[in-house]
């Protein structure tokens, strides 16, 4: 698949700055974004646990200095997803590079490039507008075809990703939108994602026959319980064994999103932790990691994997149903794995809910993100 970087006649290569160099020189830092990155690595040097920075450097081959500097940027950028689509009208996406000493922000406006390059972005033009691209995958949404997998907003190439068997089956999809056929890439070297049911993290049992994961403990006010997968069970299934404690699944969304919460005894203890296999990974907060962040996965069938977030809001067209709004990560997984937790440094990021390929050969999975979870239905991550 081609994923070309739209650009504008000024060059993306002029305007851009070596945002990470104060973050391994110890110089004091010139511009905003360099100073956040320097108070997020103070404060990771007092709180990241060194299980983290060793999983860090054994992931991507970098020494602990540089994980150090890697989790600071993602922190920023972390933030920066927030902060910089209300700033900018212009805005088109961002993303960390993939060495993590930049962050990139995507632009159409020459003037927000110029603004972005003094607070230590590194800007980079493009033709087409976030809201444009997801107004375009939001026609693709209300149409159905056959032989096509998914479709996602690629910000890297300022595009809409058509995962589909064919060209045929994309530009038909395409074409059945409405969509300009400017803001598509096609790719069909994806394969049709599965979800992944039967075992996970933690394990636990539905109605005595099937094994799903724990994602995260959440309290419903004073009720205890936790998330996990959608497809793992329907409102009212029953959590009858396994690691996990015995409980109830409240709440079950499957398709159409990819999430549940299921309640446990009053007196079980609920622990703001991941299963890594080798340790645990605390649970801080669920702010939601950018594109090109590093993040992790816990599962019962493969265990601990990492890799990093390729895109946000995803579709995927599964057997079952469509499933809207899922993040893209290149972490592999298996049957078995669903429901288990997305994380990403201490950030809690959602639940695995399905994918292609496996842990020897590699391969994409996505997971519902935990937000909605968590606003739609009253609940509280728990983290202490």
């Amino acid at each position: 698949m081609k994923r070309q970087r739209v650009l504008a006649a000024t060059a993306a290569g002029a305007l851009a700055t070596t945002f990470a160099l104060a973050f391994s020189s110890g110089t004091a830092s010139a511009d905003p974004l360099e100073r956040k990155a320097d108070e997020a690595r103070a404060e990771l040097l007092g709180t990241a646990s060194p299980a983290m920075i060793e999983e860090m450097t054994e992931t991507f081959g970098i020494s602990a200095t540089e994980a150090y500097d890697r989790l600071a940027v993602e922190a920023v950028a972390s933030e920066l997803l927030t902060e910089v689509p209300e700033t900018y009208e212009t805005y088109a996406g961002l993303w960390v590079s993939d060495d993590a000493e930049e962050i990139l922000v995507a632009t159409t406006s020459e003037a927000d490039a110029a603004d972005l390059e003094a607070e230590g972005a590194t800007p980079v033009l493009v033709e087409h507008d976030l809201d444009e691209l997801e107004a375009a995958a939001a026609e693709l949404d209300a149409v159905e075809a056959e032989g096509v997998y998914g479709h996602f907003v690629d910000v890297e190439s300022n595009s809409v990703v058509i995962e589909a068997a064919d060209d045929a089956a994309a530009t038909g999809l395409a074409e059945a939108a409405g969509v300009d056929p400017e803001l598509i890439t096609v790719d069909t070297t994806a394969e049709a994602p599965e979800t992944y049911f039967v075992r996970g993290g933690d394990a636990y049992l539905i109605n005595n026959a099937s094994r799903c994961s724990v994602g995260f403990a959440v309290r419903q006010g004073s009720t205890p319980g936790f998330v996990t997968a959608g497809h793992c069970g329907g409102t009212g299934a029953d959590v009858t064994g396994g690691e996990a404690a015995p409980g109830v699944f409240r709440a079950s969304v499957f398709p159409g999103e990819d999430r549940a919460w299921v309640e446990v005894g009053s007196g079980e203890q609920l622990q703001n932790v991941v299963n890594m296999y080798s340790g645990s990974r605390t649970v801080s907060d669920a702010n939601q990691a950018a594109p090109g962040a590093s993040i992790c996965r816990s599962g019962s069938t493969t265990g601990w994997h990492c890799g990093t977030v390729e895109a946000l809001n995803q579709t995927v067209y599964y057997a079952e149903g469509t499933v809207y709004g899922l993040t893209r990560t290149d972490v592999c997984a298996e049957p078995g794995d669903s429901g288990g937790s997305f994380i990403s440094g201490n950030s809690a990021q959602g639940m695995t809910s399905g994918g292609s390929g496996d842990c020897t050969s590699g391969g994409t999975t996505y997971f519902q993100p935990i937000g909605p979870a968590l606003s739609d239905w009253g609940l509280t991550l728990v983290t202490s």
